[in-house]
Protein backbone atom coordinates (compact mmCIF):
# COMPACT_ATOMS: atom_id res chain seq x y z
CA UNK A 1 0.00 0.00 0.00
CA UNK A 2 0.88 3.58 -0.45
CA UNK A 3 2.81 5.20 2.73
CA UNK A 4 -0.01 8.36 2.48
CA UNK A 5 -2.43 8.33 5.47
CA UNK A 6 -4.97 8.77 3.22
CA UNK A 7 -4.79 5.71 1.31
CA UNK A 8 -4.39 3.28 4.46
CA UNK A 9 -7.35 1.09 4.49
CA UNK A 10 -8.35 1.62 8.12
CA UNK A 11 -8.27 5.83 7.32
CA UNK A 12 -9.80 5.63 4.64
CA UNK A 13 -12.97 3.07 5.98
CA UNK A 14 -13.68 5.69 8.83
CA UNK A 15 -13.33 9.00 6.61
CA UNK A 16 -15.41 7.98 3.97
CA UNK A 17 -18.30 7.42 6.91
CA UNK A 18 -18.49 11.19 6.36
CA UNK A 19 -21.80 12.26 3.75
CA UNK A 20 -19.43 15.01 2.25
CA UNK A 21 -21.03 18.52 0.75
CA UNK A 22 -21.25 19.99 3.93
CA UNK A 23 -23.56 17.47 5.98
CA UNK A 24 -21.88 17.31 9.08
CA UNK A 25 -21.67 21.20 9.67
CA UNK A 26 -24.95 21.37 9.72
CA UNK A 27 -25.16 18.32 11.88
CA UNK A 28 -22.71 19.88 14.32
CA UNK A 29 -25.59 22.68 14.06
CA UNK A 30 -28.17 20.05 15.82
CA UNK A 31 -30.06 19.64 12.49
CA UNK A 32 -29.88 15.51 12.44
CA UNK A 33 -33.88 14.92 11.39
CA UNK A 34 -34.98 14.17 14.59
CA UNK A 35 -38.42 14.39 14.98
CA UNK A 36 -39.22 13.26 11.02
CA UNK A 37 -40.13 9.98 10.11
CA UNK A 38 -39.21 8.30 7.00
CA UNK A 39 -39.50 4.85 5.23
CA UNK A 40 -37.54 2.50 3.35
CA UNK A 41 -38.13 -0.13 1.16
CA UNK A 42 -35.54 -2.67 0.31
CA UNK A 43 -33.54 -5.93 1.04
CA UNK A 44 -33.72 -7.34 4.45
CA UNK A 45 -31.54 -6.43 7.42
CA UNK A 46 -31.02 -7.43 11.50
CA UNK A 47 -33.14 -4.65 12.95
CA UNK A 48 -31.60 -4.05 16.33
CA UNK A 49 -27.87 -5.03 16.33
CA UNK A 50 -25.23 -2.44 14.37
CA UNK A 51 -24.62 0.46 16.37
CA UNK A 52 -25.68 2.47 13.15
CA UNK A 53 -29.56 1.99 13.05
CA UNK A 54 -29.82 0.04 16.04
CA UNK A 55 -32.72 2.00 17.91
CA UNK A 56 -34.36 3.98 14.96
CA UNK A 57 -36.79 1.53 13.33
CA UNK A 58 -40.20 2.01 14.43
CA UNK A 59 -41.59 -0.93 12.63
CA UNK A 60 -39.91 -3.45 10.75
CA UNK A 61 -42.36 -5.90 8.61
CA UNK A 62 -41.14 -8.17 5.99
CA UNK A 63 -42.99 -9.16 2.70
CA UNK A 64 -41.52 -12.82 1.33
CA UNK A 65 -37.72 -12.30 2.24
CA UNK A 66 -37.41 -15.54 3.60
CA UNK A 67 -34.22 -14.22 5.13
CA UNK A 68 -32.69 -11.42 7.58
CA UNK A 69 -29.65 -10.93 6.06
CA UNK A 70 -28.34 -8.85 2.91
CA UNK A 71 -25.67 -6.23 2.01
CA UNK A 72 -27.78 -4.07 0.01
CA UNK A 73 -30.49 -3.14 3.07
CA UNK A 74 -27.94 -2.29 5.91
CA UNK A 75 -25.90 0.12 3.36
CA UNK A 76 -29.29 1.71 2.81
CA UNK A 77 -30.30 2.30 6.07
CA UNK A 78 -27.37 3.15 7.01
CA UNK A 79 -27.27 6.04 4.51
CA UNK A 80 -30.34 7.68 5.28
CA UNK A 81 -30.37 7.32 9.52
CA UNK A 82 -26.67 5.69 10.22
CA UNK A 83 -25.21 7.56 13.67
CA UNK A 84 -21.50 8.22 11.88
CA UNK A 85 -22.75 7.34 8.11
CA UNK A 86 -26.09 8.79 7.35
CA UNK A 87 -27.67 12.20 6.38
CA UNK A 88 -30.12 12.19 8.92
CA UNK A 89 -28.72 10.26 12.20
CA UNK A 90 -31.84 11.71 14.11
CA UNK A 91 -34.82 10.06 11.90
CA UNK A 92 -37.20 7.49 12.84
CA UNK A 93 -37.88 4.50 10.05
CA UNK A 94 -40.67 2.20 9.02
CA UNK A 95 -38.61 -0.19 7.37
CA UNK A 96 -40.17 -2.73 4.79
CA UNK A 97 -38.41 -5.58 3.70
CA UNK A 98 -38.56 -6.94 -0.05
CA UNK A 99 -37.05 -9.76 -2.02
CA UNK A 100 -36.03 -7.83 -4.85
CA UNK A 101 -33.88 -10.64 -6.44
CA UNK A 102 -37.17 -12.39 -6.73
CA UNK A 103 -37.92 -9.65 -9.52
CA UNK A 104 -41.63 -9.27 -8.77
CA UNK A 105 -42.39 -5.61 -7.96
CA UNK A 106 -45.96 -7.15 -5.93
CA UNK A 107 -43.61 -7.05 -2.90
CA UNK A 108 -42.93 -3.62 -3.47
CA UNK A 109 -46.37 -2.54 -3.97
CA UNK A 110 -47.56 -4.49 -1.13
CA UNK A 111 -45.49 -2.80 1.11
CA UNK A 112 -46.26 0.27 -0.13
CA UNK A 113 -49.79 -0.14 0.82
CA UNK A 114 -48.76 -1.38 4.45
CA UNK A 115 -46.52 1.77 4.35
CA UNK A 116 -49.68 4.35 3.66
CA UNK A 117 -52.24 2.22 5.80
CA UNK A 118 -49.76 2.83 8.76
CA UNK A 119 -49.61 6.25 7.85
CA UNK A 120 -53.54 7.14 8.13
CA UNK A 121 -53.36 5.67 11.72
CA UNK A 122 -49.69 7.85 12.45
CA UNK A 123 -50.74 11.38 14.63
CA UNK A 124 -50.53 14.91 12.36
CA UNK A 125 -46.29 15.11 14.12
CA UNK A 126 -45.46 11.55 13.34
CA UNK A 127 -46.80 11.12 9.59
CA UNK A 128 -44.01 9.40 7.06
CA UNK A 129 -43.00 12.16 4.91
CA UNK A 130 -41.29 10.01 2.35
CA UNK A 131 -40.06 6.42 1.26
CA UNK A 132 -36.82 5.81 -0.12
CA UNK A 133 -36.39 2.96 -2.24
CA UNK A 134 -32.94 2.19 -3.85
CA UNK A 135 -34.32 -0.01 -6.90
CA UNK A 136 -36.47 0.80 -10.11
CA UNK A 137 -39.63 -2.20 -10.12
CA UNK A 138 -41.49 -0.85 -12.86
CA UNK A 139 -42.45 -1.33 -16.42
CA UNK A 140 -39.67 -0.20 -18.21
CA UNK A 141 -37.16 -2.35 -16.21
CA UNK A 142 -37.33 -5.40 -18.08
CA UNK A 143 -35.56 -7.29 -14.94
CA UNK A 144 -39.14 -6.64 -13.23
CA UNK A 145 -42.67 -8.61 -13.47
CA UNK A 146 -45.97 -6.75 -12.10
CA UNK A 147 -44.18 -3.01 -12.45
CA UNK A 148 -48.19 -1.47 -12.97
CA UNK A 149 -48.87 -2.87 -9.57
CA UNK A 150 -45.76 -0.94 -8.26
CA UNK A 151 -46.71 2.35 -9.88
CA UNK A 152 -50.38 2.17 -8.83
CA UNK A 153 -48.92 1.69 -4.99
CA UNK A 154 -46.47 4.79 -5.57
CA UNK A 155 -49.71 6.67 -6.95
CA UNK A 156 -51.42 5.87 -3.76
CA UNK A 157 -49.03 6.79 -1.73
CA UNK A 158 -47.72 10.32 -3.47
CA UNK A 159 -51.79 11.26 -3.13
CA UNK A 160 -51.70 10.43 0.95
CA UNK A 161 -48.97 13.38 0.59
CA UNK A 162 -45.87 11.15 0.93
CA UNK A 163 -42.62 11.75 -1.56
CA UNK A 164 -41.46 8.58 -3.48
CA UNK A 165 -37.91 8.62 -4.44
CA UNK A 166 -36.70 5.97 -5.93
CA UNK A 167 -34.36 4.64 -9.22
CA UNK A 168 -37.24 4.25 -12.05
CA UNK A 169 -37.06 6.62 -15.05
CA UNK A 170 -41.10 6.48 -14.37
CA UNK A 171 -40.63 8.67 -10.85
CA UNK A 172 -37.28 9.56 -10.86
CA UNK A 173 -35.84 12.60 -9.87
CA UNK A 174 -31.96 11.65 -8.26
CA UNK A 175 -29.28 11.43 -10.32
CA UNK A 176 -25.58 10.11 -9.55
CA UNK A 177 -22.42 11.82 -9.05
CA UNK A 178 -19.10 11.49 -7.27
CA UNK A 179 -17.49 13.98 -5.51
CA UNK A 180 -14.05 14.81 -5.43
CA UNK A 181 -11.90 11.53 -2.91
CA UNK A 182 -9.48 14.39 -1.61
CA UNK A 183 -11.95 17.45 -0.80
CA UNK A 184 -15.60 15.63 -0.34
CA UNK A 185 -16.98 19.38 0.79
CA UNK A 186 -16.70 20.90 -1.89
CA UNK A 187 -20.07 20.80 -3.94
CA UNK A 188 -18.27 22.04 -7.06
CA UNK A 189 -16.54 19.25 -7.80
CA UNK A 190 -19.48 16.73 -7.32
CA UNK A 191 -19.33 15.38 -10.95
CA UNK A 192 -21.63 13.18 -13.08
CA UNK A 193 -20.51 10.90 -15.89
CA UNK A 194 -17.35 9.10 -13.40
CA UNK A 195 -15.75 5.90 -14.10
CA UNK A 196 -17.96 3.02 -15.24
CA UNK A 197 -20.89 4.83 -14.74
CA UNK A 198 -20.90 7.75 -17.68
CA UNK A 199 -24.31 8.97 -17.16
CA UNK A 200 -27.15 7.84 -14.82
CA UNK A 201 -30.31 9.46 -14.41
CA UNK A 202 -31.52 12.02 -16.23
CA UNK A 203 -30.06 15.89 -17.19
CA UNK A 204 -32.41 17.43 -15.15
CA UNK A 205 -32.15 15.38 -11.88
CA UNK A 206 -30.70 16.39 -8.94
CA UNK A 207 -27.26 14.83 -8.04
CA UNK A 208 -26.21 13.12 -4.98
CA UNK A 209 -23.28 11.25 -4.42
CA UNK A 210 -22.79 7.62 -4.56
CA UNK A 211 -19.21 6.76 -4.10
CA UNK A 212 -15.88 6.92 -1.87
CA UNK A 213 -18.51 6.04 0.77
CA UNK A 214 -18.26 3.93 3.91
CA UNK A 215 -21.25 1.55 4.78
CA UNK A 216 -22.57 -0.51 7.62
CA UNK A 217 -22.06 -4.11 6.99
CA UNK A 218 -23.98 -6.98 9.21
CA UNK A 219 -23.96 -9.92 6.85
CA UNK A 220 -22.59 -13.39 7.60
CA UNK A 221 -24.02 -13.64 10.68
CA UNK A 222 -26.24 -10.97 13.52
CA UNK A 223 -24.07 -9.75 15.60
CA UNK A 224 -21.33 -9.23 13.06
CA UNK A 225 -20.74 -5.22 12.83
CA UNK A 226 -18.74 -4.33 10.31
CA UNK A 227 -18.39 -1.71 7.56
CA UNK A 228 -17.66 -1.75 3.49
CA UNK A 229 -15.95 0.84 1.90
CA UNK A 230 -17.31 1.24 -1.60
CA UNK A 231 -15.26 3.06 -3.91
CA UNK A 232 -18.00 3.19 -6.97
CA UNK A 233 -20.94 2.97 -5.61
CA UNK A 234 -24.52 3.21 -7.62
CA UNK A 235 -28.04 4.86 -7.89
CA UNK A 236 -28.89 2.48 -5.18
CA UNK A 237 -26.89 4.79 -2.60
CA UNK A 238 -27.77 8.35 -3.65
CA UNK A 239 -31.69 7.53 -2.93
CA UNK A 240 -31.33 6.90 0.79
CA UNK A 241 -28.49 10.18 0.87
CA UNK A 242 -31.50 12.74 -0.59
CA UNK A 243 -34.31 11.45 1.51
CA UNK A 244 -31.77 12.35 5.01
CA UNK A 245 -30.99 15.80 3.48
CA UNK A 246 -35.24 16.36 2.81
CA UNK A 247 -35.35 14.65 6.48
CA UNK A 248 -32.62 17.44 8.04
CA UNK A 249 -35.56 19.93 5.51
CA UNK A 250 -38.70 19.08 7.40
CA UNK A 251 -36.77 19.21 11.03
CA UNK A 252 -36.22 22.71 10.12
CA UNK A 253 -39.86 23.58 8.62
CA UNK A 254 -42.46 20.64 9.36
CA UNK A 255 -45.29 22.54 7.71
CA UNK A 256 -43.56 21.78 4.22
CA UNK A 257 -45.63 19.45 1.60
CA UNK A 258 -43.48 17.04 -0.37
CA UNK A 259 -44.04 19.11 -3.57
CA UNK A 260 -43.31 22.37 -1.34
CA UNK A 261 -39.96 20.89 -0.12
CA UNK A 262 -38.83 19.37 -3.71
CA UNK A 263 -39.21 22.94 -5.45
CA UNK A 264 -36.97 24.14 -2.25
CA UNK A 265 -34.95 21.29 -3.51
CA UNK A 266 -34.35 21.49 -6.69
CA UNK A 267 -34.17 25.73 -6.58
CA UNK A 268 -31.25 25.86 -4.55
CA UNK A 269 -29.62 22.68 -6.10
Amino acid sequence: MPSRDEYQPDYIMEARKNPGLGIRSIHNKGITGKGVTVAIIDQPLYIDSHPEYAGKIIEYKDFGCESEISIHGPAVISLLVGETVGTAPGAKIYYAATPSWKGNATYYADAFDWIVETNKNLPDGEKIRVVSISGAPTPSNDDWINGEKYLESVERATEAGILVLDCSSENGMIGACGYDFDNPEDVSLCKPGFLSIPNMGNKNDILAPVRFRTIAEEYFSKGDITYQYTGEGGLSWGIPYVAGVLAMGWEITPELTADEIMDILFDTA
